[in-house]
């Protein structure tokens, strides 16, 4: 069994670290992880993407083919879009519904909704309304991730938090429980 996932949204959003959560939880499940980055020249604003593949057995290659991703998650609904050829015809988009505006020939929000609604297994909420609701303002990407956690296969929501834990114990427990209510945050919204 195998997950591939498209990682993307624009530099300074945490898409890096939902890719170091999932990735880690997946290499304390005895998974097997690929991954290949595009950091949008590590500039804030800049496009950011990366592969994830995981897998029960070896992996080849860190690359995901065209029209073989099973998930494309997304923190900006336009990137979503970006990479929809990468998407199996089963596959899923979750994706944060508020735009992030930072070209002058952004497209209208209407277009982006009316796309994302003529696919047939979207999830699509406003991770950055559901952060400020709750005071997590650094938190918007682990409350998307929370939404894509059934969407994951491979890894479930216990090893997402555990894996949170991991990750986040050197910035201290109150680091750690801030970013597992995010997760939890998200999962409950698309319940």
């Amino acid at each position: 069994m195998k997950t591939d996932i498209i990682l993307s949204g624009v530099g300074g959003q945490g898409i890096l670290s939902i890719a170091t959560i999932i990735g880690e939880a997946a290499l304390a499940e005895n998974l097997y992880i690929k991954q290949a980055e595009v950091h949008g020249m590590s500039q804030r604003g800049g496009d950011v993407q990366s592969n994830l593949r995981i897998s029960d057995r070896p992996i080849c290659s860190d690359l995901i083919a065209l029209g073989s991703a099973d998930v494309i998650i997304s923190l900006e609904p336009m990137e979503a879009l970006r990479y929809l050829p990468y998407l199996s015809k089963e596959g899923w988009i979750i994706t944060s519904s508020a735009p992030f505006v930072n070209i002058p020939n952004y497209p209208a929000e209407e277009s982006l909704n009316a796309e994302l609604a003529k696919l047939p297994h979207v999830i699509s909420l406003d991770v950055n309304a559901l952060a400020k609701e709750h005071n997590l303002p650094k938190c918007a990407n682990v409350i998307l991730l929370g939404a894509a956690a059934k969407a994951l296969q491979l890894i479930g929501y216990e090893d997402l938090e555990k894996s949170i834990a991991r990750v986040f114990a050197h910035k201290g427990e109150a680091v750690v429980a801030m970013n597992i209510n995010a997760l939890s945050i998200g999962y409950r919204a698309v319940e």
